[in-house]
């Protein structure tokens, strides 16, 4: 909806200054700001028309956009790339179409759009047209066609998996030193882009240590590849009414992908081979294993000669050291079972203190006990004595030796069961004649 042209008296108009004198609180000034009336003054300067505006400043953005200078992503376009044909987008260098060929796989989602943007805007068949130019579109196909790629996920990595331009050419002559380790740590770092694990170790330099050197080789003859070649496949045709054709498509791919894998899988062994086999740090490693080898030998050898010089010496002491200890021994084991059949005796003796003292109790009945009371009072004493150790029972026996009372001879007993009972050792209810 257009705004209507506002009157040069404005501010003076009579609304406004009735708007004015309703306001009691102070006077304020009311002016027009805001993009709107930005826009409708440029066109009150200019004499243009809504249409005619709009299309200015759509050229004039244009051409701001496209004079950002986009360092990053501008790269000479190759001619021969300018005449490609859109139906043969498969051959095509997606990242050179875009100007992106230093980046390749490195290329952020942003960097893409930017370039994106920055080709459409040169390229586009209604600017050609505008300019005159008598153009085809095959190269702006060309351009959708590889955004189309590297903007998604799937697409971009089987097309990264076969870019034969982001590789790094492995070393074809012997070096030495430092050309060494330069040369094969470039190559090793473009091939870790197709890792399934990550951090990838790296080669390394002419000091890197023996574990580092371990580690790497480790997971490089390990190496979990992500790469595939679904990009080299053959187009399946999508008629419905030619499956055997399809079937026969579909399994000559897959049978030509596992071939490709295979043969990456030994391109990149035979390269690890190569690399050690020139690797002046695993021959050192080797040097300073046998060096090692040779001096643990050597101590060896002297550790077993003074071994024997001191057997003979040692032997006799040992002899004389044997017969002192079997002498002792055996005074020890007589002393030992001296304590221990005394120990046992003891155990015995407080036993028959425990239940004698339930029997001078006569067994806690009142008249006359039964034998089913003397049964259950035994068993009670024989659940304590089977829940404390000998010190235990020696001072249980200690605490009834000389009792007589029944009553006396009974808090005893009562004490050390609910003594049992708080250390977890006996349940409630358990040794009721006791308790």
């Amino acid at each position: 909806m257009a705004l209507p042209l506002l009157p040069a008296d404005w501010s003076a108009d009579k609304d406004f200054k009735r708007l004015n004198a309703l306001s009691s609180a102070s006077e304020r000034t009311i002016e027009p700001v805001g993009p709107h009336f930005l826009a409708h003054a440029r066109r009150a300067r200019h004499k243009r028309t809504f249409s005619e505006d709009d299309r200015i400043q759509a050229q004039e953005k244009a051409r701001k956009t496209e004079d950002v200078d986009d360092g990053e992503i501008s790269e000479p376009e190759d001619p021969m790339d300018l005449q490609r044909e859109a139906k043969d987008w498969k051959t095509q260098d997606h990242y050179k179409i875009l100007g992106l060929s230093k980046y390749r796989w490195k290329a952020s989602e942003d960097q893409i759009k930017k370039a994106h943007r920055k080709k459409v805007l040169k390229h586009h068949p209604d600017k050609k047209a505008a300019q005159g130019s008598t153009e085809d579109d095959q190269f702006f196909k060309c351009i959708q066609k590889a955004t189309e790629v590297l903007l998604d996920p799937v697409k971009r990595r089987q097309y990264d998996s076969v870019d034969e331009e982001a590789d790094v050419d492995p070393p074809t002559k012997k070096l030495s030193g430092k050309d060494f380790y330069k040369a094969w740590s470039k190559f090793f770092k473009a091939e870790a882009r197709f890792s399934k694990e990550h951090p990838v170790p790296t080669f390394g330099d002419e000091n890197a240590s023996k574990e580092h050197v371990e580690d790497f080789y480790n997971f490089w003859y390990n190496f979990d590849s992500w790469r595939t070649f679904e990009y080299l496949d053959e187009d399946v045709p999508d008629d419905n009414e030619n499956r055997d054709q399809k079937r026969h498509v579909e399994r000559k791919n897959a049978n030509a992908r596992k071939k490709k894998k295979a043969e990456d899988n030994m391109r990149l062994r035979k390269l690890l081979d190569d690399a050690s086999a020139g690797d002046e740090r695993i021959k050192r490693f080797r040097q300073e294993a046998n060096a090692a080898k040779n001096k643990k030998k050597a101590d060896r050898e002297a550790a077993e000669k003074k071994a024997i010089e001191d057997a003979k010496a040692k032997k006799e002491a040992e002899e004389k050291a044997k017969a002192e200890a079997e002498e002792k021994a055996k005074a020890e084991r007589e002393s030992s079972k001296k304590a221990k059949e005394a120990a046992k005796n003891a155990v015995k003796k407080n036993k028959r203190v425990l239940k004698g003292s339930v029997k001078d109790a006569n067994y806690f009945a009142e008249g006359d006990a039964s034998a089913a009371q003397v049964d259950a009072v035994l068993n009670d004493v024989d659940l304590v004595q089977a829940k404390i150790d000998p010190d235990e029972i020696a001072a249980l026996a200690n605490k009834l030796n000389g009792l007589k009372v029944s009553g006396e001879i009974k808090s005893v007993w009562s004490d050390e069961v609910k003594r049992l009972v708080e250390a977890g050792k006996l349940k409630e209810g358990d040794a009721k004649t006791l308790a």
